[in-house]
């Protein structure tokens, strides 16, 4: 099957509108041998009558099958109501001979940020278990559900991602299709492949690029994503489904971390001590680490009282250590009391790994930045410690998770995400979201510990803590509950490529 992806078209009689190159990518759509072409939203630039009846008229010059699902700019001035006369449903579901479509409005009236939520939710789940016997599912809505590069401050996804995103996984999806953010990319998660389409016909490109479509060619090897630009360049990407999923490690285990966050050490009734003192005896009795790693939000308020606490337990700790400042720690006097208490963390090279800590809390408040400099740094770190088995550690989860809303993103998690993928680095490992989560974009598996000690989470499982095992030719991932010590597979990825040992 072949799809023309586009989106973001912003139809209008302001000068935000490209009419040309509308009429240039519609001209190689209509003398291409396409089955069906998609439009991912923001069909019109502000949801106005004239602007739908414009839509209306060029979207016929379109000779292909075309399903279109809304944009947030859809939605602007009750415009929801316009495009169900004018465009189409807002929801829908189209049939093929082996696979199915799926298309869900994920707008919120006059917000930017969309979310799938409640009913919504309920009705895509209920499709997704409807056509469950279909080879290939394709699922589209106009937000975007994993960060992107480039988009300035990322904001903008779903509000419900995590979840989204979960469910996508859970019933073996194929494809999720998108635009929103006017930068055309294409990641791989786990066998999901997640295809944001560039702007069509807008004149707010971003970093000076070009408008653009996609090319989605899917056929019984995977699925192959083309971004074609105006200019005539392309660039493409091929996804072949990972058989088989379940591996069993071979050879020994080379290295065991501990993983765990959101200890939130206080007085308050919700820090669970006895907890976190059963955890520490567990470390050092039971699973005995190479390495312990907290990946921030140690103490639940930055003051000195619970800074004292707070050392007794990881001194207490036997393992070499690694601890990550969160959001929490750097309340009130916590810049400086963390570095008094636990230090500056700083890179530690152990046999053929290395642990690059990144810091990205920010004071007094919940959103985290890495920064310009800091993805620099970072970029050059990989690139340094590219001989090794490379672990980048920090608070915030670069990824969203479920039962999270997307409050705890980076600012900058596109361009994070984005140096951390080119480089294929071999693990990250956060802590933010009170619940654990795995998942690999691309060949880097990221890790999301939940809270070990605080009574405030999101964790079904309840309190708990990762160990991640790492063999000669796979990385294995168990959560533990931290009272009854009980554990469930996170996450199990092959090693590709030559590894350091």
């Amino acid at each position: 099957m072949l799809i023309a992806h586009i989106s973001d078209t912003h139809i209008t009689n302001e000068v935000a509108f490209k009419a040309y190159a509308f009429d240039l990518i519609v001209n190689e759509i209509n003398t291409r041998p396409f089955d069906l072409v998609i439009h991912t939203g923001d069909v019109t630039n502000n949801g106005l009558r004239e602007e739908y009846e414009h839509a209306s008229y060029l979207l016929k010059k379109i000779e292909k099958p075309l399903i279109v699902a809304p944009g947030n700019h859809d939605a602007r001035n009750v415009g929801y109501e316009l495009f169900e006369r004018y465009i189409g449903p807002l929801f829908g579901v189209y049939e093929f001979k082996d696979g199915v479509i799926i298309w869900v409005d994920s707008t919120i009236p006059d917000l930017s940020d969309g979310r799938i939520g409640g009913y919504k939710f309920r009705w895509l789940k209920e499709k997704l278990e409807e056509y469950s016997n279909k080879k290939i599912k394709i699922a589209v809505a106009h937000h975007h559900l994993v960060p992107l590069p480039d988009t300035g401050r990322e904001r903008n996804v779903l509000y419900n991602a995590g979840d989204v995103l979960d469910l996508l996984l859970s019933h073996d999806v194929t494809l999720y299709m998108c635009g929103h953010k006017h930068v055309p990319n294409v990641y791989r998660v786990e066998d999901l492949v997640v295809a944001n389409a560039g702007c069509t016909s807008c004149r707010k490109t971003r970093k000076g690029d070009v408008n653009s479509y996609n090319i989605v060619k899917i056929s019984e090897k995977g699925v192959k994503v083309v971004i074609r630009r105006v200019t005539g360049e392309e660039k493409g990407k091929e996804h072949v489904p990972i058989r088989p999923k379940i591996f069993v490690p071979r050879g020994r285990r080379i290295f065991r971390i501990v993983h765990l966050s959101e200890s939130n050490v206080s007085d308050r009734k919700y820090f669970r001590k006895n907890v976190i003192e059963n955890v520490v005896k567990a470390i050092n009795e039971k699973y005995k680490p190479d390495l312990v790693i907290h990946c921030g939000d140690v103490v639940e308020k930055g003051i000195e009282r619970f800074f004292d606490m707070a050392i007794d337990y990881y001194e207490s700790i036997k393992s070499e250590k690694l601890v990550i400042p969160g959001h929490n720690d750097y309340t009130y006097l916590g810049p400086e009391l963390f570095r008094e208490y636990f230090g500056e963390p700083e890179i530690i090279e152990l046999n053929d790994f290395v642990f690059i800590p990144l810091i990205s809390a920010q004071y007094e408040t919940p959103i985290g930045v890495v920064g310009r400099i800091g993805q620099k740094m970072l970029a050059n770190l990989l690139e340094e410690y590219s001989e090794k088995f490379r672990v980048v550690v920090l608070h915030h989860n670069l990824v969203p998770i479920p039962r999270a809303k997307e409050i705890g993103y980076l600012e900058d998690a596109g361009n994070v995400l984005k140096i951390i993928t080119d480089a294929n680095t071999e693990l990250v490992l956060t802590g933010h979201g009170g619940n654990s989560h795995a998942v690999k974009v691309e060949s880097t598996p990221l890790v999301n510990a939940g809270s070990v000690s605080w009574e405030l989470h999101r964790n079904p499982f309840g309190n708990s803590f990762n160990i991640v095992d790492i063999y000669e030719d796979m990385i294995a991932v168990f959560e533990i509950q931290a009272t009854w010590g009980s554990r469930k597979l996170l996450g199990i990825w092959k090693i590709k490529g030559e590894v350091p040992w």
